[in-house]
């Protein structure tokens, strides 16, 4: 091997070890426009009459609390190490619906322990419909579990991957404990009625890191008075990109391996 060539091979390792673990992402998967997750999220739940917190996590009726840390809520693991969960997809979705939902999820088995698998006579499961809007609940809460993906707004493979990561557990990236270090909420830029989609919660972060490219962040405009007004400010550098909605990032994935111990 000339040097010449070894060293365009250190080069390219050294790029790969570089990037940040990225899925590949089909351009029919992102919307054309430049919504944050959050803003089509919410625009698709404009309609629903679901009671949603946070904007798209339904209300618990078995838990006093939103949050999903114990075994109780987690999905199980089975003996060969995986997380199986059965899951059910809706008639009403084409067949390209279908194989967006299928990619998506498909992510997860590449990266974590998590498998999904068809739904055969197990009594817990994701049911994954056409409802009014994209909402899911948190955590495993027991039965059949409606995850929402409404055919007008909500086949994007982000929106999807959010959804499901509720689905596992997760909430929101700047409801976590110690936010503050890292966003400035807008009080006065936000709605009263609104302004508990914003309360912080006893998180278990798991020892990561805040993740501004998290898949589960909220939009710098979520929940805004107005338009162009700021409702999270990302400091020191308020010019940091939040609301991404391509795919998981990389403490994503870490974050869902270390809960499920993978």
């Amino acid at each position: 091997m000339t040097p010449t060539v070894s060293l365009l091979l250190l080069l390219l390792l050294g790029l790969s070890q570089a990037q940040p673990l990225q899925e590949e992402v089909i351009a029919e998967d992102v919307p054309d426009d430049t919504m944050d997750i959050t803003t089509r999220i919410l625009t698709s739940n404009n309609a629903t009459d679901e009671i949603l917190l946070e904007g798209d996590l339904l209300a618990p009726r078995t838990r006093n609390a939103m949050m999903c840390w114990s075994q109780s809520c987690q999905w199980k693991k089975a003996s060969n190490g995986q997380v199986m969960i059965p899951f059910t997809v809706s008639s009403e979705f084409t067949s390209w619906e279908r194989q967006k939902i299928d990619r998506a999820m498909k992510a997860f088995h590449s990266r974590t322990c998590i498998r999904f698998v068809p739904r055969q006579n197990q009594y817990d499961y994701i049911s994954i419909e056409n409802k009014v809007g994209c909402f899911s609940s948190l955590g495993r809460v027991g039965g059949r579990q409606v995850l929402s993906l409404n055919r007008q707004g909500c086949v994007y493979h982000g929106i999807i991957q959010h959804e499901i990561n509720h689905a596992l557990g997760f909430q929101h990236e700047q409801t976590r404990s110690d936010r503050d270090n890292y966003v400035r909420i807008n009080w006065g830029n936000i709605n009263q009625r609104m302004a508990y989609n914003f309360h912080k919660q006893a998180t278990n972060n798991l020892n990561t890191p805040y993740d501004y490219s998290s898949i589960m962040h909220y939009g710098k405009t979520a929940f805004s008075i107005q338009y162009g007004r700021d409702s999270i400010t990302p400091i020191p550098n308020p010019n940091v990109q939040i609301g991404q909605r391509q795919g998981m990032s990389y403490w994503d994935i870490m974050r869902i391996n270390r809960l499920y111990g993978c």
